[in-house]
């Protein structure tokens, strides 16, 4: 027995080390293809647009106030200045979408900036000034130019600008255009005027409504179907929601339109949440903003990680989501999304804007036996929308998701309850155990011979009981 236990130490430190040896070589050769993969965008862009686009690898600043927003940097943290109800807000970035350090970018940054040098900058003034105690104030001016961007006064602005040439601009995709009310797309479902409750359920990355109303929805007792309405939203970005190219699609902004689409849209006073991975993270924001509406919490699968003191918190959200391996696939494949904006827009390219073809291609080989509601909400999404989603949502919140917590703990006096599949290999089963550490009554159910999307899909008649077990049982208005 001894002897099979040292077999195994060392197959698995023999594979541990092929493993970093390998992903080495791969994610080196990646680096320097999202490297060439940058100028060949850079010159399709113009070449198809007529404009040059800016990306991270150059510029955050020129990334973001290309959308007609401002980059304001100090103390180590990024923030936008946008103009919202003729109001200037502040709105947190995540330094991950321009700061992830390999050796090709290292050096790509370095030859860019070189050349940058030879060129004229004229639209935005920062400087930070010290003052007493070690503080700093930014103070900055803004060009005349900006500003009538942000108040949407430029000549030929469209409210709902066109698809990128490299997105899909099928009928499904684009259906939010046709509509004059810029809100999400919501999935309503159960009595309108005699609910006695509403359910809001949120999706996760790269995904959409469906991922409840073809699972859950027809698996409700007919009791709770009377009972409660449900509400299931397209994120911003994704499904048939709008996909606004020039937004940053960051935590307030997902909240603002979650607010505005489904709470205000349907007049929701008191509500249950259940939410899926990243939608977690959009509802532990929401609850703590509406802590006396929120009658229950369900969190399947929650993306928490705590930070070690001193550790950047983005960055090291970003190497435990991403790890930049070739094994597990799904750690290659965060890998893939989360350090690569050229590589992950090539993917979108291929597999996004051609989903149409990839859906025949299934039903063809499945002999139409299968239905395609996971696939339509994993396609159907933008490269800007999940791009800038993952960072500004999953690592962009690492700084915060303590004090969320701990808001939930201390303000919500709802009951809490996390499931997590056993067989999860995006996000490890230690995530939903370190929240309950955190909220300690939180109540934590481990599904055995389950990942991350089998948890709910394979097992939507169980999942819908326990789900009407926890609604039963919330506190009564």
């Amino acid at each position: 027995m001894g002897v099979m236990c040292k077999i195994r130490s060392v197959l698995t430190l023999v594979g541990d080390v092929l493993n970093k040896a390998v992903s080495f070589i791969v994610f080196c050769f990646l680096d320097l293809l999202d490297f060439i993969l940058c100028f060949v965008y850079k010159v399709a862009d113009f070449f198809i647009e007529a404009e040059w686009k800016p990306c991270y690898c150059s510029s955050a600043k020129e990334a973001i106030t290309g959308s007609g927003k401002i980059l304001v940097s100090e103390q180590g943290e990024s923030k936008v200045v946008c103009l919202t109800s003729s109001k200037l807000q502040l709105e947190d970035i995540s330094d991950t979408l321009y700061s992830r350090p390999s050796l090709v970018t290292e050096v790509s940054k370095l030859t860019v900036t070189e050349l940058k040098k030879l060129k004229l900058d004229g639209t935005i003034i920062q400087s930070c000034e010290k003052v007493k105690k070690g503080t700093v104030r930014s103070t900055f001016t803004i060009n005349s130019t900006i500003v009538e961007m942000l108040q949407g006064k430029m000549v030929g602005q469209q409210l709902h600008p066109i698809p990128r040439w490299s997105d899909c601009d099928c009928k499904f995709c684009n259906s939010w255009t046709s509509s004059s009310k810029d809100t999400l797309f919501v999935k309503a479902q159960g009595p309108k005027d005699k609910a006695r409750e509403d359910v809001l359920f949120i999706h996760g990355f790269i995904s959409s409504s469906a991922f409840w109303s073809e699972t859950l929805f027809p698996n409700f007792s007919t009791s709770a179907k009377s009972t409660y309405r449900l509400l299931a939203v397209d994120l911003l970005g994704f499904g048939r929601s709008p996909k606004p190219t020039d937004s940053l699609y960051t935590l307030r902004e997902h909240v603002d339109m979650i607010e505005k689409s489904v709470l205000d849209a349907y007049k929701v006073k008191s509500f249950h949440i259940v939410a899926h991975s990243l939608g977690c993270i959009l509802a532990l924001a929401i609850a703590v903003k509406h802590p006396g509406s929120v009658k229950s919490l369900t969190l399947l699968a929650p993306p928490y990680f705590p930070v070690p003191k001193g550790e950047p918190a983005t960055q090291y959200v970003m190497r435990k989501l991403a790890p930049r391996r070739v094994w597990p696939v799904m750690a290659f494949c965060s890998s893939i999304a989360c350090w690569y904006e050229h590589i992950s827009r090539t993917v979108c390219l291929l597999i996004c804007k051609n989903h149409r073809l990839w859906e025949f291609l299934t039903k063809l080989v499945t002999r139409n036996r299968i239905r395609t509601f996971l696939l339509e909400g994993f396609f159907c999404h933008t490269h800007n929308a999940a791009w800038h989603t993952l960072h500004n949502i999953i690592c962009g919140t690492a700084s915060k998701l303590d004090s969320y917590l701990d808001a939930v703990r201390d303000r919500l006096k709802c009951d809490v309850t996390i499931f997590h599949g056993k067989d999860d290999e995006v996000i490890p089963l230690e995530c939903s155990y370190d929240v309950q550490r955190r909220i300690p009554r939180a109540r934590v159910k481990v599904v055995e011979n389950k990942d991350h999307i089998t948890i709910v899909v394979g097992r939507q008649k169980a999942f819908a009981r326990e789900l009407e077990e926890i609604w039963k049982g919330s506190p009564k208005d």
